[in-house]
Parts: structure tokens; sequence; C-alpha cells
């Protein structure tokens, strides 16, 4: 890991060292590197480079070759993927910084001046480095983030589907609590199989829906139209490819899983795990495999026990993080921070200006904000915890706010290697419960002496 700034003292003033001298600094572009290495270990110190694959290891062997041992570059765009790669791989510590850092120039800006600047900052550890998981964990978060895409595209020819159902004015869906079940599809099949008839589409109801035969058959009657059973056609078509795209993609990512949970030997995860309890599931979003045993193997905890967190949101926190992702963070202030899940308070003056969470997109962030809000009916202790904060600031801010607590119930677990114990949230739930009840009595105190006063005062001082 690269070295911070640091300064020494000359008299009154102080100036700062060259922490990493074996520095250098690239610009990244897409089709070309601008690449920086100090003065004294080359006649041509600011090189330009190709973006092509033979020029990655150009680049790394030319930084051997003068004995740098830290990179900086900054993080444009997806470009920097590979090249930051490929330095890791020939034993660069590589150091990926935030383009918003690095963009005070006094001189004009140009790709040679970029480089030599990045390269100057970065001998003087002035360059915060950005989080990267593993490379092992690169796969995984590209198929995550791929599946995601996938079931978003389903969620749309869902949409479509519906909206041809009511330009003709069948009202199935409305009926049916899910068109996407077992009894939504078949009627789905059979009206483009061709099959018009009420009565017969009303057959295919499973018998556990319990909404009226006769309502159905009145849902089923409608205007049929070409042009709309043709939209029905191939939006049902797309949603059956999508599902059978994730049942591939599921078998690669339990691939992937099962290289990186035999990465690094856990000691835990031969160990039977502490099932989490059963939760209701959305369809189409599950995983066809054991998510919870895989996330318990590779993190070392079942963070699925935690109120909130599905096997779901366990797999999309080992795809973006990793396994030691709390050696990355000094403390789990720094994590939320990160997580963007944490007030970003802008002080000026003694005074707090602003605390807005900044609009930015971190995917860690997204999945407890999503976990955070399906406590808000939770009857435990992150349930009031939810609705306490929803009465006082509104229910944006209560999201936030639990969001973060779990980030940091997560960031513990993960840690320290402990189980979620649920006995001490009944004990914070406990505590919370008996400071409310001291309050309303000394608040029924207060009360009945107003009462016991007014029924003294005569009624003429009473309407005076």
């Amino acid at each position: 890991m690269a070295k911070k700034a640091q300064k020494m003292k000359k008299g009154k003033r102080s100036e700062l060292l060259i922490v990493n001298p074996n520095a250098a600094g690239i610009d990244i572009a897409s089709m070309e590197y601008q690449v920086c290495v100090p003065e004294d270990r080359d006649a041509e110190p600011n090189r330009r480079f190709e973006a092509y694959t033979c020029d990655l290891h150009i680049i790394a062997q030319w930084l051997k070759q003068c004995g740098i041992e830290t990179v900086a570059m900054e993080a444009t765009g997806i470009f920097w993927v590979q090249l930051f790669m490929v330095l890791q791989e020939y034993g660069f510590d590589v150091v990926l910084c935030n383009a918003k850092h690095i963009k005070n120039i006094a001189e004009k800006k140009t790709d040679y001046v970029d480089a030599s600047w990045i390269q100057m900052l970065h001998s003087y550890g002035l360059l915060k480095e950005s989080f990267q998981p593993e490379n092992q964990v690169r796969q995984l978060k590209d198929l995550m983030r791929h599946r995601e895409r996938i079931i978003q595209r389903m969620s749309q020819d869902i949409l479509r589907i519906q909206k041809a159902l009511d330009m003709m004015n069948i009202k199935v869906h409305k009926v049916l609590n899910d068109i996407k079940g077992v009894s939504g599809l078949k009627i789905l099949d059979a009206i483009v199989g061709g099959e018009r008839k009420p009565s017969v589409l009303a057959d295919l109801v499973h018998h556990s829906v319990k909404a009226p035969r006769e309502e159905i058959i009145k849902s089923l009657e409608g205007n049929w139209n070409d042009a709309q059973l043709f939209i029905l056609k191939q939006s049902l078509n797309a949603f059956r490819f999508a599902l059978t795209q994730i049942e591939e993609l599921d078998k690669s990512i339990e691939q992937l899983l099962i290289s990186y949970s035999q990465i690094g030997g856990n000691s835990k995860k031969n160990k039977p795990i502490v099932r989490a309890l059963k939760r209701k599931s959305l369809q189409g979003n599950t995983f066809h495999f054991d998510a919870e045993k895989y996330s318990t193997d590779i993190l070392g905890v079942n963070v699925t026990r935690v109120p909130g967190i599905s096997s779901l949101t366990a797999i999309k926190l080992v795809s973006e993080l990793g396994r030691d992702f709390p050696l990355k963070f000094p403390s789990y202030k720094h994590f939320s921070s990160w997580s963007n899940i944490a007030p970003n308070n802008k002080i000026s003056g003694g005074k707090v200006l602003s605390s807005k969470i900044p609009k930015r997109k971190n995917f860690v962030g997204q999945a407890l904000r999503v976990a955070a809000n399906t406590l808000s009916r939770n009857k435990g202790y992150l349930g009031d915890y939810f609705r306490r904060i929803q009465s006082r600031s509104g229910y944006n801010q209560a999201v936030i706010a639990v969001a973060h607590k779990l980030a940091r119930i997560v960031y513990h677990m993960v840690k320290m290697g402990v189980e979620y114990d649920e006995s001490i949230d009944r004990a914070k739930n406990i505590k919370m419960l008996e400071s409310k009840r001291i309050y309303l009595q000394k608040r029924l105190v207060k009360i009945e002496s107003e009462l016991s006063l007014s029924a003294c005062q005569p009624a003429s001082m009473a309407f005076s």
C-alpha cells in the first residue's frame, strides 16, 4: 500500500516529504495512456502508449525497468480496468484515484501535464486510494450487475404485457395477484395460442386462487386486437427468454462462488451454518442455488440472519466487496461514508451548512437501502428504530438511518467474525420500551395534575 503524506518541520515552517520515491502516474484515455515516471529514471520520463493488450504489458515492463513500485491512475470510465489488472499481476501497488481529486491543475490541461501532475501528487502521498476488491471478485461483480439488468428488462416485459392486456380491456392481471404466477402464465400462453373463450381460459386458473370464478371470467372478456396480440406474444417470449438467461447466469455465478470460497481456506466454511428464518422471496429474483451457504463460506458469518438482508443482498455484498473488505476501511464510519449512506456534513464558520447525501451511485449503498426499506413494518428493534426515525424526520431519512445501521452491523460481523445476536436487539428493544414507559408515566402524571388544578378553579375563572 502506498504511503500517505508526511511533513517535516524546518524551523518555523514545514515542508512535504517525498514518501513514494518510486511512484509513477498514468493518465487514462480510451485509446492511449500517458505514463510519467521520475525524471532520473529514463531519458524520456513521460511517454505515450497505445491501449492495445500488447501495449499494456509493454507499459508494465517499462515501469519495471524504471524501478517503479507504486502507480497512480485516475478512474476514467471503464478504460482503466484492464491496465489496473495487468499492473497488479506484475506486482505493482496500483492506486486508483477519483478524477475529481486531481483535476485542479494551474497550467494548461494536456495528457502530458495530467500524467506528470498525478505522478507528483502520488510521490508526495497526496492521493486518496479508491476502494477496489481483489481481482477474483471482478468476474462475480460483472455477472451480478448483468443479472440485475436482465431482471430490470424482465420487469419492462411484464409492463408491456399488462399494457397490451389493458389495451384489449382484459383485466385478468388486476384480478390475479401476480400475472407471472402459474395461473397467469398458463392464461397468457393460451391467449397467444389462439384461445379466446373466457370460460376455457378460466379453467386454467389454479385452485388456490381466491378470486371468484365469475369475476375471472368477466376479467377475460375483451376486445381482441391483432396488433396488441402480437405485442403480447413478443413480450411473453422475451420474458421467458430472460428467465432462461437467469438460469444460465446462476450456474456461472455458482461456479465463481465455489472457486472463490475455496480461496483463502476459511475455517468456518466446513461447519454447519445457523440458517436464517425463511422469508418470502420475490419470484424471478431468487437464485437457483443455496446463496446463503456460499455467502457464509466466503464472509465467515451468515449475514442473512440480520433482519432485512436476504440471500440476494448477501451475494450482492460479496460481489461488490469481496471477503476482506473490513481491512480496507479503518472503521465502519469510513465504510458507511464510502457506501453513500452517511450524512455529508459541510461545515463553515463552525456551522453545518448542509448534510445532504450526494447523488452518487454506489451498488452497496443501494443494496443496503433496499434491505432497510423492507424493515418499515418489522416487529423487531430495527423496525421500531425505522418507525421512530420516520416519525421524527420522514421516510427517506429513516431508510438512510437504517441502512447506515445495517452497514455497521455487517461491518462488525465480518471484521470480528461473530454471528448476528438477536438477543442484543431484543435487549435494546426492551430498553427503548422501558424508556418510553417512563416518559409516558411522567406525561400522565403531568396531565393528571393539570386536570386536578383545572377542577379546583371556579367556573368563571376557567372560562375567563
